[in-house]
């Protein structure tokens, strides 16, 4: 389908919808001689969506079905990718492996232990859920073992978070509904959540939320951490901050530019620029509190760093840090900011 971002938006489904759609495809064909023409499958919800199968083959024992995944008008990097089911007969219930493109858990604090297959605990459990509708349909024992794969999954999970999960090899099998929301913040701030968790696990003292690539960049080298210290906070800082308030991390560093950083020290949470502004007038009487020029007129928070010069910078570091430890009142979390040059310079530095 063509997507339409500039018209209502699509709903899409999650690579484990589509994987279990692939296999109750795949165990019609092994258990019922024939691959469905479409396969449909009920989700958490009550939704029945339908797919169409990309990929159908069979051999001795074994079948397996292909579905794209379609995203809706969601920017999902796996949008278009074959979610791949092989199924065959195994002892032992319904057991998971990773196939070509789909990822090994190798550090603990994810949902699924080390050395299993990259694929949530949901979407097992859907599959799981199919596997013993059709063997009660075909009077079958329910003991398959199923590969999930998608070609090119390793290349395409260099663009997401999987490497610095701790997650080798490829991309994870997610979904808790089955449904992609579009343009949803669900997936980003669960993301940072997971990179909370494995920080934890593997018992770091220090992690580090930045809102860009040059920030992150400069924050890493300034403290030298490691990469499953850098959590993708993005524009999200409350859910980070939230999140470490129910499980801490001794020590939380944000970077940023000025203009964020500026947000932030004004009390924004979401720092989108369609979501909160800086305030230049409260920017000004900081400045000229303390001794800078005055910038209520600047038009951007760069302006003002321009007109101001990095003095400028170090009252919002301060200010940012002030107000991200009375979010953090009730913790023995200690934070500190850094705001980096759009060259990736650190300008502004504030540590307790």
């Amino acid at each position: 389908m063509t997507r339409k971002p500039g018209g209502p938006l699509r709903r899409g489904w999650t690579t484990g919808a589509c994987a279990t759609a692939a296999v109750s495809a795949a165990l019609t064909q092994l258990w019922g001689g024939a691959f469905p023409t479409a396969v449909s499958i009920t989700l958490p919800g009550g939704e029945t969506p339908e797919f169409s199968l990309h990929h159908q083959d069979f051999g001795d024992g074994w079948a397996e079905a292909g579905i794209l995944k379609d995203a809706g008008d969601d920017p999902d990097v796996t949008h278009g990718c074959l979610v791949i089911a092989r199924v065959r007969e195994a002892p032992g219930g319904v057991t998971f492996r990773a196939g070509d493109g789909v990822g090994t858990v190798t550090k603990p604090g994810l949902p699924i232990p080390p050395r299993e297959a990259a694929i949530n605990p949901k979407p097992r459990e859907f599959m799981t859920a199919i596997v013993a509708e059709l063997a009660a349909e075909f009077g079958r024992e329910p003991n398959i073992e199923i590969t999930i794969s998608i070609p090119n999954g390793a290349e395409i999970a260099q663009k997401t978070w999987n490497p610095r999960l701790g997650i080798e090899g490829g991309l994870s099998i997610l979904g808790t509904t089955g449904i992609v929301r579009p343009f949803s913040c669900a997936a980003w701030i669960a993301s940072i959540h997971r990179g909370i968790d494995v920080a934890r696990a593997d018992g770091l003292t220090h992690v580090a939320g930045c809102t860009g690539s040059t920030s992150e960049a400069a924050v890493q080298a300034l403290f030298s951490l490691p990469d499953h210290a850098m959590l993708d906070m993005g524009d999200f800082a409350g859910g980070l901050l939230k999140y470490l308030m129910k499980h801490p991390i001794p020590r939380i560093t944000i970077g940023g530019g000025i203009g964020k950083i500026t947000k932030l020290a004004q009390g924004a949470r979401d720092l989108h620029s369609g979501r909160s502004q800086v305030d230049f007038k409260q920017l000004s009487d900081w400045a000229v509190a303390a001794g800078l020029p005055n910038v209520a007129n600047a038009n951007t928070a760069l302006e003002a760093l321009e007109r101001a010069g990095n003095g400028l910078a170090e009252v919002v570091a301060d200010k940012a840090m002030q107000n991200i430890n009375i979010f953090l009142q009730d913790t023995d979390i200690k934070s500190d900011v850094v705001i980096v040059s759009r060259q990736g310079e650190v300008i502004a530095q504030a540590t307790p």
